[in-house]
């Protein structure tokens, strides 16, 4: 996982009306903590928080007033629900070397067995605990050639090296089911079973 550098301003002025003013000048409240340490109230740039953020669980390198240089990885981050922009993030302090829990996109590669069967996802994430600095963007499922029936749990998941389950192995992430079939329309079976 690449590591993007962020540079982050304490920030000394709490409350609403000093977030919207934060907001208004292009950047974004948040707070960073763990370790047992004091929370550190930071202000980022707006524009390169968002882009590191498109990245699930991004290896953030934070420059602090130029004095010093923490890791930190997402733990909660909050959106205006109708502009998407940034509100308030939340960052946890991290070490290298140091194993943290994070939640993992789950995906798909490959088709379905032929039949009209549907795909569902039962969880989008799936936790697990990873070296700090080593931390997979997404896990990979491979659906190839799955049936009406057939269910994926988190065990079933393969894991890259040094990455272990966190969620109960016996949960369900992925299952299958059989496909809908449109019943006919009141009448139409009637007039078929007549010609």
């Amino acid at each position: 996982m690449s590591e993007v550098k962020i540079a982050a301003e304490t920030r000394t002025e709490f409350g609403k009306g000093a977030a919207r003013r934060i907001r208004r000048d292009n950047k974004v409240p948040g707070v960073l903590y763990g370790h047992g340490s004091q929370p550190l109230h930071l202000t980022f740039p707006g524009h390169d928080l968002l882009l590191a953020l498109r990245t699930p669980n991004v290896l953030i390198s934070l420059d602090i007033d130029g004095k010093s240089t923490e890791l930190a990885i997402p733990k909660a981050v909050q959106r205006d629900p109708l502009k998407g922009f940034l509100e308030h993030v939340d960052l946890q302090l991290v070490q290298r070397g140091e194993t943290v829990t994070v939640e993992i996109p789950v995906q798909t590669e490959g088709e379905l067995a032929p039949g009209g069967n549907l795909l569902e996802h039962l969880l989008d994430t799936v936790s697990v605990e990873a070296e700090a600095t080593h931390i997979p963007e997404a896990l990979t499922v491979s659906i190839e050639g799955l049936t009406a029936g057939d269910t994926v749990h988190a065990k079933d998941i393969e894991l890259p090296n040094g990455v272990k389950l966190a969620t109960d192995g016996e949960t369900a992430v992925l299952q299958v089911v059989t496909g809908q079939v449109e019943a006919p329309a009141e009448g139409e079976g009637e007039e078929a079973a007549e010609a």
